[in-house]
């Protein structure tokens, strides 16, 4: 800053202007001595371009200390784990030889985060020009030399899953996962009958030999024993802790309220929300000192918590479907859907089941004569029969003169009307009926009824079944009654039950607000004939062979017994709907359809109230 003062004087003639030219020669050469050269703001300038181009070199040249702002620097970039950094310079205060800048800094971290400040940079001359001179407190006023900035994560608690009420199905929580590595353990068989005996309370099927087979699988390789609760682990960490070889480690994990309910249905939904559940995570920015240890924090950012993740599934409907399919020593599910929106209410296996996976899904069984809905539908839409028309029901037939189709037992009704074969399943009806039908009939009913169609559901994995088409008259007669080549799982046909309730097949869905992709397409079948499905699958309960659910109010509903194998054994099958709650129960190789209708009406009797 260049100041100029005098004291006035009375000056006259010549000697006047020759005060002045001298006066205003004297000042202009003292401020072209000042601000010759590149003045503060653009050595300010230089050194926030270096910053924000990466370029150490440049940065440290515009300071008195050109290492140790490089330093400095890269030791800052590394610590926020900066991607890029923008600056702005602003206001340039000069005086006496010093100057000073303000600037703002807006850091660009990873996982695009932001973080913004304002600064200063103090600068002065060193050999008649501008640089910054250094201190850490050029990169922020509140760091100290000795000291250096990173970003510590602030994780967002883990959301819940809910049913539909909101009853909590899953929560967070941390398993510990036990390890045997044979290579430390010394005597491998003292240890794993240590470990056996201590944690084959969660899992009986962990035993001495288990372990061992497992290590002798894995070679040389740690084995994986278990995996436990971290309750559970606490329990059992006095007998299994000082274990030589035996190691543990920690995760979070969600995990269900009961453990009984819904298991490999929602290990399923675990892995498939797992990212929906997790937040997005805070995070700060801090000053931390020559060891590490955090000093201050600079800003914070709040971690957003995820909200928590709604099934269709109602825990009371999913009990009441658990305890009565645990009533089966054979593998037995149930699948319950509410019929007008194709929410899955409850997906219940049973201990057996369960070991052979999620087949209440997409296990595929010979559906017997529950299929017998699909072929019904498939005559009543070609026209040529009404639920009232008379038809045959000898104890047996003969299609393509070669194949002998009985009924159960060799029952015969002689004639009667359609719906009532159709209550009594009677299978020579049906074969017979089903050779005026097209090739191609009986698999584009199906797919009517979602039979053959291909769901995209979050949360779970579905196949609903296999209809080939056919112009054999023989595999065709086998088909009508759910032998042959015709396959389903019992979700398939809880959306054939659904679809005659609803009139047309919902898309089924189970984590509420994710879209369900529909692959394929079939007609929706006529309001006529869904109008006479629905009185022949009522006739089955008042006067058929579902009369085991007659008391559990307006139910409608199908029984089959499906041969499977060498024909020795056979599954036993109920699907229907009441009110607006469509269901399919299986019990493999039940037997006759009396153990899936006696399954049914258990769920059917325990259903919370609103259902």
């Amino acid at each position: 800053m260049v100041t100029v003062s005098a004291r006035p004087r009375t000056l006259a003639g010549p000697r006047l202007l020759a005060a002045v030219l001298l006066a205003v020669l004297m000042v202009t050469g003292s401020l072209t001595a000042c601000t010759s050269g590149p003045s503060a703001a653009d050595a300010a300038s230089r050194f926030l371009q270096g910053l924000s181009a990466g370029d150490l070199a440049a940065a440290g040249a515009a300071t008195d200390q050109p290492d140790a702002a490089r330093a400095a620097i890269e030791t800052t970039r590394t610590g926020l784990g900066a991607e890029s950094v923008d600056t702005e310079l602003g206001e340039v205060r000069t005086s006496d030889g010093t100057a000073t800048a303000d600037f703002t800094a807006h850091w660009h971290l990873a996982q695009q985060r932001t973080w913004t400040h304002t600064g200063q940079l103090k600068l002065g001359r060193t050999g008649g020009d501008w640089t910054v001179r250094w201190s850490s407190a050029n990169l922020h006023p509140r760091l100290a030399d000795n000291q250096s900035l990173a970003v510590r994560a602030d994780p967002a608690p883990t959301a819940s899953v809910l049913d539909r009420n909101g009853q909590a199905l899953l929560n967070p929580g941390v398993v510990v996962r036990v390890t045997l590595d044979p290579a430390a353990a010394g005597d491998v068989p003292a240890v794993a009958r240590d470990l056996a005996a201590a944690v084959s309370r969660f899992d009986p099927a962990i035993t001495t030999q288990s372990i061992m087979d497992g290590v002798a699988t894995g070679g040389a390789a740690p084995y994986p024993v278990v995996t436990l609760r971290e309750n559970d682990y606490l329990a059992v960490k006095a007998a299994i802790y000082e274990l030589p070889g035996v190691s543990f480690s920690s995760q979070a994990a969600l995990l269900s309220v009961d453990p009984t309910v819904a298991p490999t249905l929602l290990r399923e939904v675990s892995s498939t929300v797992q990212d929906d559940l997790a937040g997005r995570a805070g995070w700060r920015v801090v000053t931390v000192g020559p060891n590490g240890a955090q000093v201050e924090t600079l800003a914070t950012t709040a971690a957003e918590p995820a909200a928590a993740v709604r099934l269709t599934l109602d825990h009371g409907v999913q009990q009441a479907a658990q305890n009565a399919v645990r009533s089966k020593p054979e593998p037995a599910m149930t699948v319950a859907l509410k019929a007008s929106t194709g929410e899955v209410l409850a997906v219940a296996q049973n201990a057996a089941a369960d070991a052979a996976g999620p087949v209440a899904l997409t296990g595929l069984y010979e559906p017997g004569s529950t299929f017998k809905t699909v072929t019904a539908a498939a005559v009543l839409q070609a026209g040529t029969v009404t639920a009232e028309t008379p038809s045959a029901c000898p104890a047996t037939t003969v299609v393509g003169g070669v194949r002998v189709i009985p009924n159960y037992n060799d029952f015969a009704l002689g004639e009667v009307p359609l719906r009532t074969a159709f209550a009594a399943s009677c299978n020579t009806t049906f074969a017979q009926l089903s050779g005026a039908l097209g090739a191609d009939a009986l698999s584009t009913t199906a797919r009517s009824l979602g039979i053959g169609m291909d769901y995209t559901a979050a949360g779970m994995t579905t196949v609903t079944g296999k209809v080939p088409p056919t112009a054999d008259l023989v595999k065709r007669a086998e088909d009508s009654i759910g032998q042959g080549d015709v396959q389903a799982s019992p979700f398939g046909m809880a959306l054939v039950a659904a679809t005659v309730a609803r009139g047309t097949t919902p898309a089924p869905v189970l984590v509420q607000g994710a879209p369900t992709a529909v692959a394929g397409s079939a007609p929706a079948l006529p309001a006529p004939v869904l109008d006479q499905l629905r009185v022949m699958m009522r006739e089955v309960v008042t006067g058929g062979s579902g009369r085991g659910v007659a008391e559990q109010g307006q139910v409608h509903g199908k029984t089959g017994e499906a041969q499977f194998g060498d024909g020795t054994r056979s599954h036993s099958w109920f699907i229907g709907y009441r009110g607006d709650v469509a269901f399919a129960t299986l019990v493999v190789g039940g037997g006759s359809s009396a153990g899936a209708v006696g399954v049914t009406g258990q769920v059917l009797a325990a259903l919370p109230a609103g259902y």
